[in-house]
């Protein structure tokens, strides 16, 4: 192999091959460094004395199926200017580390198309290094995502692992990045968040977040000029959670096992949509039939479904006219846990009619959580929590498939 041959294919420049050797399947390169790599690694001066060597190996990209190391002997000089010995700068590979930055890029090439584990067992490397190697170049392009040009938000928190742990996460809805990732829930897991953006001079105009009251004051404390928008998905799922209670509590009070019978088993049809009944199971006849037998749940099922509309309408003053209206019929209907989420709804109806001036959601943090659910399930959890919020970090690069 040529000294040029050694630049082009290991991204060696600046040294001399002096010697190839073939070793229980390894090829072994010596090189040595040319006359204008000896000077001071840290002022650069070439006023230097040489003070012995040190040998050093290498793990570089394979040639095939053959590991390649780089073998070489680091002159150690003094330098007349600082008056310290040191090693010379090595150049092609970072300080302290056994392999190259051409192995390097290799590996961050092969970590978008396979596992951890499968780089490591592919290049004969320990799993650690791979890992390091990896966490290196997410914390050096990821770690602090830029917020200076964010306009829009959405704000949810994920469960994570078993134990009831939390990661709160940050989305901009403009390019589906993840600018944060706080250990834990509510106001004091945004902290630093908050700290980070108002530095930035960010202009936020709209934040999507679920009706949680510490999701509400820290966005009013921190952002008191951003608009609040109540994810529509958030409302539905929770009259659909008051639906289930009323299901339940209906089947508890039924006295005839007609009632019972007809009521078990039709939580999932009074969720679904219309149009999602699946009419060779005859989903739509056993809905109707449980709805004709119990007037209740025959009136919160159609308010539930009316309710839908509200996000269709032509204005928000029309829009504002529906709720006002629905808010009426759901009091009316004398269902107590209808009536519970309908003074809720209309509590929270400036956020909600809010849709109308900034059409977001949290849908598609929604969409990244269950991404983060699926790099944990293949990495069978993480235990380096640190390396597992810069993966997070990385999820809007990633358009193929998951790999941890």
């Amino acid at each position: 192999m040529s000294t040029s041959l050694l630049y082009h294919a290991c991204g060696v420049r600046g040294y001399t091959l002096t010697k190839t050797a073939f070793d229980g399947g390894m090829i072994l390169l010596h090189v040595q460094p040319q006359s204008q790599q000896c000077h001071c690694s840290a002022c650069g001066s070439r006023d230097v004395r040489h003070r012995g060597s040190q040998n050093r190996w290498f793990r570089n990209v394979p040639f095939g199926t053959h590991l390649t190391w780089i073998i070489v002997d680091l002159p150690r000089v003094e330098c007349r200017q600082c008056q310290t010995v040191r090693q010379i700068e090595i150049g092609f590979a970072e300080p302290r580390r056994s392999y190259t930055k051409a192995l390097a890029r290799y590996i961050l090439d092969l970590a978008e198309h396979m596992t951890i584990k499968d780089i490591a067992d592919h290049l004969s490397l320990g799993w650690d290094t791979v890992k390091e190697i990896v966490k290196t170049d997410l914390a050096k392009h990821y770690a602090k995502p830029p917020l200076a040009e964010v306009r829009q938000l959405a704000i949810d928190e994920i469960a994570v692992g078993q134990g009831h742990r939390y990661f709160t996460v940050v989305l901009d809805l403009d390019s589906g990045r993840v600018l944060f990732v706080g250990k834990g829930k509510g106001n004091e897991a945004l902290l630093p968040f908050w700290r980070r953006l108002k530095r930035t001079r960010a202009r936020i105009k709209a934040v999507a977040i679920d009706m949680s009251p510490a999701y509400q004051l820290a966005v009013k404390t921190h952002l008191p000029d951003a608009q609040i928008v109540f994810d529509r998905f958030h409302i539905v799922k929770l009259l659909n959670e008051k639906l289930s209670d009323l299901r339940r509590q209906l089947y508890r009070q039924a006295t005839d096992d007609l009632h019972k019978e007809v009521l078990k088993g039709t939580r999932w049809l009074l969720l679904k949509h219309p149009d999602n009944l699946d009419l060779k199971r005859n989903e739509r006849a056993r809905l109707e039939e449980a709805l004709k037998l119990n007037e209740s749940l025959a009136s919160a099922y159609y308010l539930k479904e009316d309710l839908r509309e509200l996000w269709n309408q032509p204005g928000k003053s029309q829009a504002r006219r529906f709720l006002q209206s629905w808010y009426l019929q759901a009091m009316a209907s004398g269902i107590r846990v209808i009536q519970q989420f309908a003074r809720t709804l209309l509590a929270h109806a400036p956020g909600i009619l809010a849709w109308y001036d900034h059409p977001i959601s949290t849908g598609p943090l929604e969409g990244t959580n269950n991404k983060i659910k699926t790099m944990q399930r293949q990495h069978y959890g993480l235990r380096d929590q640190e390396f597992f919020r810069l993966k997070i970090y990385a999820l809007h690069r990633t358009k193929y498939a998951l790999v941890g």
